[in-house]
C-alpha cells in the first residue's frame, strides 16, 4: 500500500464521486435497489478498489489476491460501479444491474460475475465466509488479507456471532471485518429495532482488536487498514461510521431510503447535486 499524498486524496475524492453518480444511474434504470447503504459505503470501497487491495481486474483468480467478502450483498451497486471503475468490466454494464440474465444481479452471485469471491444474501452469513477463508489461508500459510464487509443491522444476527468467536478463538490475524455503521436499517434506525451499542465492548469480549473511523474520511480509512495489518494474533474489526445516503443532503441519514430507487425526476436532481460537489472537489484541491 503507497503513501497517501494530496494528490491521491484527491483522486479518490473524484473517484468516489464518479462511483455515487454511477450507482444513481444503475438504480434509476434498474427501478429498484438500494440507495442509502452504497452511497454511504461509496468512500469505503474507493480506498479498498483504487488504493488498499492487492488485485488485479485483468486476472480476477490471481491466487495471492487479497479477498474481499461482502457479507450484506444489498449494497451491491456500490461494489459493481466499484468494480467497473477498476476495470473489472466495462461502465455499460452497469446499467444492466438487476435486468433478466444479468451478471449484475441484485445481490452478488460468486459464480456470475468474476471478482465476486462469494455468494451474498442471508445477512449474518458474511464474516462466517471470511473466517474459513482466512483459517484456510493460515493453514496454507498464503499471505493475502482477507476483508469482510458487514452492515450494523446484521450484527443483530445470531451466526454473525458464532463467527466472531471463531475468529477471535483461533487469532485469525489475517481477517479484517468492517462495520458500516450507518445507524439504519429497512424498519428504522438500530437503536430503536435492537441496540446494538456498546459495539466495541462486545467485539473486544470477543478477543477483536477494534478500531474506529470516520468512514468518509480517506486518511482515516487507509490509516485503519495499516494499523490492522500490525496487529498480531487477532482478527481486527473496523467500526466505519458512515452517512447513509452521503452525497445527497435530502435524503442521508433517512432510513426509508434504505431499500428504494429514485425515480427518474429524483435521479436528475441527485445527480445535479453529486456533480456540484464533484467540481466543488476539483476546485478545492486547485
Amino acid at each position: 500500500m503507497s503513501h497517501l499524498h494530496e494528490d491521491k486524496i484527491k483522486f479518490l475524492e473524484e473517484k468516489a464521486n464518479e462511483i455515487r453518480q454511477s450507482i444513481i444511474e444503475m438504480l434509476v434504470e434498474a427501478g429498484s435497489g438500494h440507495t442509502a447503504g452504497p452511497l454511504g459505503m461509496a468512500d469505503i470501497f474507493t480506498a479498498f478498489y483504487f488504493h488498499i487491495l492487492n488485485h488485479d481486474p485483468r486476472n480476477t483468480d490471481w491466487p495471492e489476491r487479497d479477498r474481499l467478502i461482502l457479507s450484506n450483498g444489498h449494497i451491491c451497486p456500490v461494489r459493481y460501479a466499484a468494480m467497473a471503475h477498476a476495470g473489472y468490466f466495462g461502465l455499460g454494464e452497469l446499467k444492466t444491474l438487476r435486468k433478466f440474465g444479468t451478471r449484475l444481479q441484485g445481490h452478488p452471485h460468486r459464480t456470475a460475475l468474476p471478482g465476486v469471491e462469494t455468494t451474498s444474501g442471508p445477512l449474518g452469513s458474511g464474516l462466517g465466509q471470511a473466517a474459513g477463508i482466512a483459517y484456510g489461508a493460515r493453514m496454507d500459510k498464503k499471505k493475502f488479507q482477507v476483508y469482510c464487509f458487514m452492515s450494523d443491522g446484521e450484527q443483530e444476527a445470531g451466526n454473525t456471532w458464532e463467527a466472531a468467536m471463531f475468529a477471535g478463538k483461533n487469532k485469525l490475524q489475517n481477517l479484517t471485518a468492517l462495520i458500516d455503521r450507518n445507524n439504519i436499517q429497512i424498519d428504522g434506525m438500530t437503536e430503536d429495532i435492537m441496540p446494538l451499542e456498546p459495539l466495541r465492548d462486545k467485539y473486544e469480549a470477543f478477543n477483536w482488536h477494534v478500531l474506529e473511523i470516520d468512514g468518509h474520511n480517506f486518511e482515516e480509512i487507509v490509516g485503519a487498514v495499516e494499523e490492522a495489518r500490525a496487529i498480531y494474533e487477532k482478527p481486527v474489526v473496523i467500526i466505519a461510521h458512515t452517512i447513509p445516503g452521503k452525497g445527497i443532503k435530502e435524503i442521508e441519514f433517512d432510513y426509508r431510503w434504505h431499500g428504494i430507487p429514485p425515480n427518474k425526476e429524483q435521479a436528475k436532481k441527485f445527480l445535479e447535486e453529486l456533480r456540484t460537489l464533484g467540481g466543488k472537489i476539483v476546485s478545492e484541491h486547485q
